[in-house]
């Protein structure tokens, strides 16, 4: 699902000394050529490092992205939606296995990822730290939120690195249907009784800024690391993804009667530019930190998770053992 968002500023990349030049431009001459890295080539210390960073975060995103959603399988209206919503889970769940085999392959094990999620170390987007508190804010997540993660996804999926790449490609092929039953569901309520099409249109309200805030901050905000879009580790920025979202997905919304509560978002005739009234970073950075309404609710059930299936990991390491089962 989703793509992984902004999750903060990769770290000021400084040369490497352990950067053989020679291996580098053989490197780059390679990425140059449109071959994909492999996981026993030669890379630079900083290539591995931001790859490991991103692709773990976009990993946790999944994971955690799936709790909202979860919460309202049993409360979806009609068994073809929980039935579509458990499958769509199902799913998330899956991305985030592959995407921690990705990261696998480049040095870090999956143990340390998940501590390092739980320690608060490692981060995930921000959009999955609001709560899901209607239906309709679940239609959203899966129409708009979707949307988003998919022209992240899909554009990380031209990257340089191959696992990722790979990863990336099935991950897509997976959204496009999320996005249409999210696009269904939503359409459901828009085209729906006054009260439906009043509770879409408040979920809209709630869920406007902290999408705004999906693809990270402007341009002018961010210093984007000319070796990491050279290394295609980063293909587009902030700005890009995000316009070309407004682009494809306001419209749809606007086709629906829905209103966004941003009185400045207007297409420039001159530009083709998207035109928006800049969100609050302030929070934005806030949540990404580990201060919004949900951070501790999410975190917490992730180390509910990590401590009472810990003896199934320990037994399919060491089958012979006796465990003791955490009933409680």
């Amino acid at each position: 699902m989703y793509g992984g968002g902004y999750t903060g500023e990769p770290e000021k990349n400084q040369p490497q000394a352990q950067d053989d030049p020679v291996l580098l431009a053989e490197f780059e001459a390679k990425i140059d050529r449109g071959e994909k890295i492999e996981p026993r080539d030669w890379m630079p210390a900083d290539y591995r490092k931001q790859l490991i960073r991103m692709i773990e975060q976009h990993a946790h995103s999944e994971i955690i992205g799936a709790l909202p959603e979860g919460t309202f399988i049993t409360r979806a209206p009609g068994f073809k939606r929980k039935m579509a919503l458990m499958a769509k889970v199902q799913d998330e769940i899956g991305h985030g296995q592959m995407l921690y085999s990705a990261a696998e392959t480049l040095g870090k094990t999956r143990e340390q990822m998940f501590n390092d999620l739980l320690s608060g170390k490692s981060k995930y987007s921000n959009v999955f730290n609001y709560p899901a508190i209607t239906w309709a804010d679940v239609t959203v997540i899966g129409f708009l939120i979707d949307a988003a993660a998919i022209v992240n996804q899909v554009i990380n999926s031209k990257g340089s690195y191959g696992p990722y790449c790979r990863a990336l490609e099935r991950i897509c092929y997976e959204e496009a249907f999320h996005l249409k039953q999210g696009h269904d569901a939503f359409v459901a309520l828009a085209a729906g009784s006054p009260m439906q099409r009043q509770m879409a249109q408040e979920s809209l309200n709630r869920w406007w800024e902290p999408i705004m805030h999906f693809f990270g901050p402007s341009d002018k905000m961010s210093v984007h690391s000319e070796r990491l879009m050279r290394w295609k580790v980063k293909l587009a920025s902030n700005d890009d993804m995000r316009q070309q979202f407004l682009n494809t997905y306001v419209p749809k919304i606007w086709e629906l009667g829905m209103t966004l509560p941003d009185p400045n978002l207007k297409k420039n005739a001159e530009t083709k530019q998207w035109e928006f009234t800049e969100p609050n970073w302030d929070t934005f950075f806030k949540v990404i930190n580990g201060d919004g309404p949900c951070n501790k609710e999410r975190l917490a059930v992730r180390k509910w998770a990590e401590e009472k299936g810990r003896w199934v990991r320990q037994a399919l390491i060491n089958p012979k053992e006796k465990y003791t089962l955490p009933y409680a």
